[in-house]
């Protein structure tokens, strides 16, 4: 008796079943088997996962030997440095301590997932976890220290702690550089099909070419509302291809290893249920965009309530612990930069007197948070007259919006063309944040000419401090249009955090360097 046959009711079998008996037991029995085969990975899905593995096996034997040679050099420098003689009586106090510590704070890095797929190359989430996953290393051992008194472990979270740290988060921060770079040649890139409405497939390619970096290559589009077989975005031309009930299909014919969904049919709630059960075996992954995101993409998270996903959108706040840890920040990197750039304030000080003897400083009203106006200090940049000569430039504004810019400004010194280049005009501000008036992170400050033309949402700007760098100026400065340094203001706003603070810090130096936009 056949699959099929013994699935009939015994009332039925008797019946005759058109075509049944056409066909052969044995087909049946193969196509019960195959249907109950778990889908296997295709060539694309193979190339995917082969290029994913070898970047995280680079991760691992890079943090494997930075974890080595941090907690295996601390003894070995203290003993020989301090205890020679307890070196020489007992040389396996070099080895014990910095094993267990090292296999210990491998064992917490990949506990944490630290080079888990979805966040390597990401950047802040990926060093969050790192620093996470370091500091309950360390903790677990200081408790350790305090409860058995293990001879060793205190010059471990001395030395090798922040040593250790600060090495594993520029091995990652030189693996994602790299893989930045292989990715401009089309290397180490998810192929990726979006599909949706026209509307919300050019939002999400746009997104993407604005940030280069996210390792997304848009192969094709499948358009839902639309018969176009091309669609052009930022200058380039997508290929529009298939229909909204062939996406796999599509994604297959394409070699896509990535679809992006920027919107789903209303009439077909299964679509996505579907869709991902289609492309087992094809795709790595299935990504549900949302412009929901631009706004509050940390603040995203989803929790299943009894089968039902449901997104939780965290609301910002604007006080609280956070601040208050963002605020001695400010004080303590401001004090030290103060102090660290006092001997070349004085240098700076003397060549901007040279030039045409007026003042060193230049005070401008701007607009901190809540609307309240404070005096920004700045090297002086500009000619005495700079104020009284802006109406007869106003014409000649190459600036966005309400924002007063021009490349070559008659009115900027020689002194102060270099300044502006290399961001030096800014260092006073520093005096600004140590009393509170600013932050080193934040919204760049703006002119009470330029608040009176806000509109809408762009008050949300100040909401907190203005800062002396920001999203707006590692992103391109004066070369942006008014939307999209908004945009960036906006969205640092919503989302700014502690470890994003450092990263733009960090990016400002590279700025400095390498200026863009700078004028």
């Amino acid at each position: 008796m056949s699959a099929v046959e013994s699935a009939l009711p015994t009332a039925l079998r008797a019946l005759p079943v058109p075509g049944l008996s056409a066909i052969a037991p044995s087909s049946l029995d193969r196509g019960y088997t195959a249907a109950r085969v778990s889908p296997r990975a295709t060539p694309t899905l193979e190339r995917r996962l082969l290029w994913e593995r070898r970047y995280v096996r680079r991760l691992r034997v890079t943090d494997a030997a930075i974890v080595v040679l941090a907690t295996a050099l601390t003894p070995v420098l203290q003993l020989s440095l301090v205890a020679p003689e307890l070196l020489r009586n007992d040389p396996w106090i070099v080895a014990r301590i910095p094993a267990v510590t090292a296999v210990f704070w491998l064992l917490v890095l990949a506990a944490f997932h630290t080079r888990d797929r979805a966040i390597t190359g990401s950047g802040a989430t990926e060093y969050k976890r790192v620093a996470h996953a370091s500091g309950l290393t360390f903790g677990m051992l200081a408790i350790a220290f305090v409860v058995f008194q293990w001879q060793g472990i205190r010059s471990q979270l001395i030395i090798a702690a922040p040593i250790g740290l600060l090495a594993l988060l520029i091995g990652r921060w030189s693996w994602r550089r790299w893989l930045h770079r292989q990715r401009r040649f089309g290397h180490y890139v998810s192929r990726t099909l979006v599909v949706g409405s026209r509307d919300d497939v050019e939002y999400v390619i746009r997104t993407l070419q604005r940030d280069g970096q996210l390792g997304y290559l848009v192969v094709g589009t499948t358009i839902a509302d639309s018969d176009e077989k091309a669609i052009s975005v930022g200058g380039l031309s997508y290929d529009a291809v298939g229909s909204i009930d062939q996406v796999a299909r599509t994604a297959s014919d394409l070699g896509a290893d990535s679809i992006i969904i920027a919107s789903r049919p209303d009439t077909d709630p299964d679509f996505i249920k579907r869709l991902s059960w289609q492309i087992e075996g094809t795709a790595a992954e299935l990504i549900l965009s949302s412009r929901l995101a631009d706004v509050a993409g940390p603040r995203i998270s989803l929790r299943p309530v009894d089968g039902l996903p449901l997104i939780h959108v965290k609301i910002p706040r604007f006080e609280g612990g956070r601040l208050a840890l963002k605020r001695s920040m400010d004080v303590v990197a401001s004090a030290a930069a103060l102090l660290l750039f006092a001997p070349f304030a004085i240098v700076i000080a003397i060549a901007i007197k040279l030039e045409d003897g007026g003042p060193v400083f230049f005070s401008q009203a701007r607009v901190g948070r809540d609307g309240k106006e404070f005096r920004i200090l700045k090297f002086r940049s500009m000619r005495t007259d700079a104020e009284q000569r802006l109406a007869e430039l106003l014409e000649a504004n190459e600036g966005a919006g309400p924002l007063f810019k021009m490349k070559d400004d008659p009115r900027v010194t020689r002194v102060g063309r270099i300044l502006r280049k290399l961001s030096l005009d800014e260092v006073p501000q520093f005096w600004n944040v140590l009393v509170g008036d600013m932050s080193i992170v934040g919204p760049r400050p703006p002119l009470p000419r330029e608040v009176r033309a806000y509109d809408g949402t762009v008050f949300r700007r100040l909401y907190i401090k203005p800062g002396i760098t920001g999203l707006w100026q590692v992103s391109g400065r004066s070369d942006l249009s008014w939307d999209e340094s908004v945009r960036l203001d906006l969205r640092y706003v919503e989302n700014w955090s502690v470890m994003n603070d450092l990263m733009i810090m960090w990016r400002t130096g590279q700025v400095m360097v390498q200026p863009k936009g700078a004028y």
